[in-house]
């Protein structure tokens, strides 16, 4: 009986191996070293095209030498994603394939 056991345990095992990673919500801080307010700031993984809500909230501004915490807890299990910060004079940049499961904070810079 003992045998059966075991290998239920070897099936569970492989099942729980094979299924996606949780989804996570991961925590850093943006630093604003730019000479312009950041007013909104995107992200999306990087495997999908629509950007996800402004994490900046409404009204939100992060100013020139200020920094905050951003959390980013859309559901997904990617590690890579991309930002899109746009500025107070509307210029937009976009970085691609930011690792979020290692990261701790992130810079802005003109």
């Amino acid at each position: 009986m003992s045998f059966n056991l075991r290998g239920g345990l070897a099936v569970l095992a492989l099942l729980a191996s094979a299924m996606p990673a949780a989804a996570q919500s991961v925590e850093f801080t943006l630093i604003n070293n730019s000479a312009r307010a950041l007013h909104y700031f995107y992200t999306s993984p990087s495997n999908d095209s629509n950007w996800g809500y402004d994490l900046l909230g409404e009204n939100g501004t992060l100013e020139p030498g200020y920094q905050g915490t951003v959390t980013i807890g859309d559901g997904s299990d990617q590690c890579e994603y991309d930002f899109k910060f746009v500025m107070e004079d509307e210029s937009e940049t976009v970085i691609n394939a930011v690792d979020i499961c290692s990261l701790n904070e992130y810079t802005i810079y003109d």
